[in-house]
Formats: C-alpha cells, sequence, structure tokens
C-alpha cells in the first residue's frame, strides 16, 4: 500500500484560503499606514461614498467662499482708508470755508480748494494691485473722475466728470449670500466737488476772495458753499459708516466659511482617515496571522505517515 501525506487536498485548499485573507488584511493595513486612509479607493468606503463625496463638495465650497471673500475684506480695508482721507478732506474744506467767514479774510481758502480737489481726485481714481480702477463699479477699466483742475470742473456739470459704471462690485459670501463691497466715484465724490465747484466760482473776479471778504462774500460762503461741503461731510461719513458695516459683515462671514470648512473637513475625516492606533495594532496582528498561516501550512506539507510510525529494527 501508498504511504499518503497526513494532510488532505480540502485541507491544504483551506490553508491557502486562509493564507490568501490574511495577505489581503495585510496589504489594506499596510496601505492604511502609509495613507493614512481608510481606503484608496470607493470600493473600501462602501455605503458611506455618497457622504463623503458630499462632505467634500460642501467642504471645497466654504473654501472657495473663504478665499473670495477675504479678497473682499482687503479691499473693503483699503476703502476704509480711502474714504476716511475723503471725509477728512471735505472736514478740512468746511472748515476752510467757517474758518474764512468768521474772519472776512479768505486769504489760502483756493489754495486749500486745490489742494483738496487734488488728492480728492487721486482717491477717487485710485487702482487695485491688478490696476482696476477701485471706485469705477463695472468699468474697472476707465478712470471714473475726468476733471483735472478746478477750472474744468467749474465750467461744467460736475455729475459729467463722473464716468464710473452703475453697478457696485459684490462678492458672495455663501450660498445665496452676497454682500456689496464696492462704491461708486459719483456717489462718494459728487457732492465734494459741487461744493469745491461753488468755491471756485465765488471767486470771481479771479483772486477775489484772497484777502478781506466784503459782507456779499461772506453771505456767499455762510449761504451757497458751506452747505455744499457740510452735505460732503455728511455723504462721506455715511459712507465710511456703510463700508465699515461691510467689513464687519466680511470678517463675519469668513469666521462662518472656516467652521463650515472645518466642520466639514471633519465629516470627510471621521470617514476616509485612519485610527492610526488602530491601524498599527492591525498591521502587527495581520503580520502575524500571515506568518502563523504560512508556518502551518509549511509544516503539514511536510508530514507523512512515516513521521508517527514506529521505528524498525534492520538486524535479524
Amino acid at each position: 500500500m501508498s504511504i499518503d501525506r497526513v494532510s488532505t487536498n480540502s485541507q491544504s485548499q483551506y490553508l491557502l484560503s486562509q493564507i490568501m485573507k490574511a495577505n489581503q488584511a495585510l496589504d489594506t493595513t499596510q496601505m492604511q499606514v502609509s495613507s493614512g486612509m481608510v481606503s484608496d479607493n470607493y470600493g473600501g468606503i462602501g455605503d458611506k461614498t455618497a457622504s463623503l463625496e458630499a462632505a467634500r463638495a460642501a467642504a471645497a465650497r466654504a473654501d472657495a467662499y473663504q478665499s473670495s471673500t477675504q479678497l473682499a475684506v482687503t479691499q473693503t480695508d483699503l476703502q476704509n482708508t480711502q474714504l476716511t482721507s475723503l471725509s477728512g478732506l471735505a472736514t478740512q474744506l468746511q472748515s476752510a470755508i467757517t474758518t474764512a467767514a468768521g474772519n472776512s479774510d479768505g486769504t489760502n481758502l483756493l489754495n486749500t480748494a486745490q489742494s483738496i480737489f487734488e488728492q480728492a481726485s487721486s482717491i477717487l481714481n485710485s487702482t487695485d494691485a491688478n490696476g482696476n480702477y477701485i471706485y469705477g463699479g463695472q468699468k474697472t477699466d476707465t478712470p471714473p473722475f475726468t476733471a483735472t483742475s478746478l477750472s474744468q470742473l467749474a465750467s461744467g456739470n460736475v455729475s459729467d466728470y463722473f464716468v464710473n459704471g452703475s453697478i457696485a462690485k459684490t462678492v458672495q459670501v455663501g450660498d445665496g449670500q452676497t454682500q456689496q463691497i464696492g462704491v461708486l466715484a459719483s456717489n462718494i465724490g459728487e457732492q465734494l466737488m459741487s461744493a469745491l465747484k461753488a468755491l471756485y466760482q465765488a471767486d470771481s473776479p479771479s483772486g477775489s476772495l484772497s484777502g478781506q471778504l466784503t459782507d456779499a462774500q461772506t453771505t456767499n460762503l455762510t449761504s451757497n458753499v458751506l452747505p455744499q461741503a457740510n452735505a460732503a461731510v455728511t455723504t462721506l461719513n455715511t459712507a465710511t459708516a456703510a463700508n465699515g458695516n461691510a467689513y464687519s459683515s466680511l470678517q463675519d462671514a469668513v469666521t462662518n466659511q472656516q467652521s463650515l470648512s472645518n466642520l466639514y473637513g471633519g465629516f470627510v475625516s471621521d470617514i476616509q482617515d485612519v485610527d492610526m492606533a488602530t491601524a498599527l495594532t492591525n498591521l502587527n496582528a495581520n503580520q502575524v496571522a500571515l506568518q502563523a498561516a504560512l508556518t502551518v501550512t509549511a509544516k503539514l506539507g511536510q508530514l507523512s505517515l512515516l513521521n508517527y510510525l514506529p521505528a524498525t529494527s534492520t538486524t535479524g
């Protein structure tokens, strides 16, 4: 009779299947430890795939909103500086007119007006880092204020020198949420330029406001010119306050978007990221299991009935 191995074919097949399972488990845990992810494909995520992709999309959307809103914060911060300067110029004009009328002395009044005109014009035609005109509305490639001198301003309608667009810039800060951040040159500059025009026209003939003022000149300053300067101060203070409110709203939006990004990022992490301590434990266990399966299979393959037969003597 033949002497067969102890292990049968079915046992061998079973042990081989166990080796394959142990090897697959080891591959999975090795991938998890090296990548930090539960799986490198959707198959390993299973029925959580839809939730994972929804959370990823929401996190990406929050990040995009945060990025665009942060740029808007930078613009409104710049506008705050410039609007504060314009408001200061209007207040300077108001003070100069009041002082001249109160003292009946217009010395340097027109020089002050000329300086204010130049500074205000520069602000109204300022550009951002990309060369776009900040106060041009949708017309970002055209200077919104075109008068180059007080004399030119006084020769026509003030509104004709403002050629900015009519749509102020807005930014989307969330799903279905927008915030106006743009300011139009005509809205913040027309009243100030009207006051400067009125003052320039009051100096008729040219140079008559320099020095001692007549009662008629003083009355003209207080009745016609000063009210326009007062209106310019009010307009610019209101615009500065509105811009400050927009700045605060944008900062709140950035904070909210960061919170949403963290929240959705947490959802993604809960589904996708592996618990590293558990993964390392599983890796060690799977390595031991595979080694054990290989060892048992090897030993069974070497066994035969000869290992268990009693030794016989060859001597007679």
